[in-house]
């Protein structure tokens, strides 16, 4: 009984003042009051990195790493990623629906046109000994009607689909910015993949002349037989590397054809080497006030945040009355050629009125269910704004440390190769053992391994901070 009061005290205040709009107002979630993303503790950022207030986005973010080949590949991959046309596609029906909606909410109009053959029982008026006819009907009218939507329902369902195709262009922009991100990172894998093959290659060709070496000593009497056996077993475990190297790059091969959207025969992968992808001196970076109004997934759930607190407008203005204008126009005539004569036209114009009454407790069950929709979307929205504060921190940590990597590895490479030489050197020279070559080979190419790794890292953490801080995809 006291929500039949409320609704009927709602509803004529409603009525002597004019429309309002039921449902909580939205307003967007406040930004970030941080000034960095590093933790306490964590190390200092990179010197390529620039954190500043309204820094802006870089264009075609992929062009910092000054390849011509790596552009090419991106472009193939934003005109043919069949994902992407699916993700332009949804937008484009959610852009619809939202017409759609919008249409629906304003006035409407329907046009309707009848034959019939109707056969009249007189008996059943109380007119007896008095035939029943069968005549023809012929009709045509029109029909027009407006929600005055007193209290908002029909505005909240356009908000709602408003903010839904927001959700989903922003979810489109995501599913770019991701494409250009997962052709780059693809790229340089592969890349470091291709280093790695050439590099083991060589080091083959050492273990080849380290064997060859050992057994120009055994022929020369300096050497035991098995004096061999130690630097086939490191010639075999180098070989064995090959094949899985190379089943890498096939992988790494196909899925950037997938990427481009091109089956793998009919399509050929770029050979990029690594040093082709040269490092971008700065990477701008906004700071987290600025992130959360431009990274298109945080944008997405602020968008769903919205069109969830909306619904609860929806779902409020469905338990008070409606009230709408109605209008008729209709023709009527037995025979065609009278329809349009003033005497066979009638109309009806007023207002149509409508309220529940008894619904079980549906509709304030909806209002329910609709409060807790927006209490899950405003926890998504947080948890995602979250989520892209400790992914940028996580980047940001490696970048400055990734150079120091770079260095110490270049550093190790070299040492590691000189120390190689001069056993070999030694060996040759009756100075040194068997066992002290091919430990000091093995460090080498370890290291030189490794430093392939370090360069490839660093590469691969830039392009994935491109990513995270939302860097313009476009070109305009």
């Amino acid at each position: 009984m006291r929500d039949i009061k409320i609704v009927l005290t709602v509803s004529a205040v409603a009525l002597l003042t004019g429309c309002t709009t039921v449902g909580p107002d939205f307003q967007r979630p406040a930004a970030s009051t941080d000034g960095s993303y590093a933790m306490a503790g964590d190390p200092a950022a990179s010197q390529v990195v620039t954190l500043a207030s309204s820094s802006s986005a870089a264009r075609q973010w992929w062009t910092s790493f000054n390849s011509a080949e790596l552009n090419t590949l991106v472009e193939q991959a934003l005109k043919g990623n069949p994902t992407l046309h699916q993700s332009d596609a949804v937008l484009a029906r959610v852009s619809a629906l939202e017409r759609a909606q919008r249409g629906d909410s304003g006035p409407r109009a329907a046009l309707s046109g009848e034959t019939q053959r109707e056969r009249i029982n007189t008996a059943a008026f109380g007119i007896e000994g008095f035939p029943s006819p069968t005549i023809n009907i012929f009709s045509l009218g029109t029909n027009l009607k407006y929600d005055l939507d007193l209290f908002g329902g029909e505005r909240r369902k356009d908000e709602t689909a408003t903010a839904r195709t927001e959700a989903q262009r922003q979810r489109t922009d995501a599913a770019y910015l991701n494409l250009t991100g997962a052709v780059v990172s693809r790229a340089i894998e592969l890349a470091a993949l291709r280093g790695q093959l050439g590099a083991l290659d060589g080091i083959i060709k050492v273990d080849n002349e380290t064997v060859e070496m050992i057994r120009r000593g055994v022929q020369a009497g300096g050497e035991a037989a098995a004096a061999v056996n130690p630097a086939e077993a490191q010639l075999a475990e180098d070989q064995a590397r090959r094949p899985v190297i190379l089943r890498r790059i096939a992988t790494a091969r196909h899925a950037l054809a997938l990427l481009v959207g091109q089956t793998p025969a009919a399509w050929s992968a770029p050979e990029i080497d690594l040093s082709d992808l040269t490092p971008p001196g700065a990477i701008p970076v906004s700071l987290p006030s600025e992130l959360v109004r431009k990274r298109p997934d945080i944008l997405a759930a602020e968008a769903d945040l919205h069109a969830a607190r909306a619904s609860i407008g929806v779902a409020e203005a469905a338990r008070y009355p409606s009230l709408s204008l109605d209008a008729s126009f209709v023709l009527t005539a037995l025979h065609p050629e009278d329809l349009f004569q003033y005497d066979s036209s009638g109309w009806s114009f007023g207002p149509a009125v409508s309220a529940p009454l008894f619904n079980g407790g549906a509709f304030k069950a909806r209002r329910q269910a609709a409060e807790a929709a927006a209490l899950e979307a405003d926890a998504t929205y947080r948890q995602t704004v979250l989520s892209a504060f400790a992914q940028v921190a996580d980047l940001l940590s490696a970048l400055s440390t990734d150079r120091e990597l770079i260095d110490a590895q270049t550093r190790a490479r070299d040492v590691a190769a000189e120390n190689a030489r001069l056993a070999s050197l030694g060996y040759q020279n009756g100075a040194g053992s068997l066992i002290q070559v091919i430990d000091a080979q093995r460090q080498s190419q370890r290291a030189q391994l490794a430093s392939i790794e370090a360069e490839a890292l660093l590469r691969a953490d830039m392009a994935a901070l491109f990513v995270a801080t939302a860097s313009d995809w476009r070109g305009e």
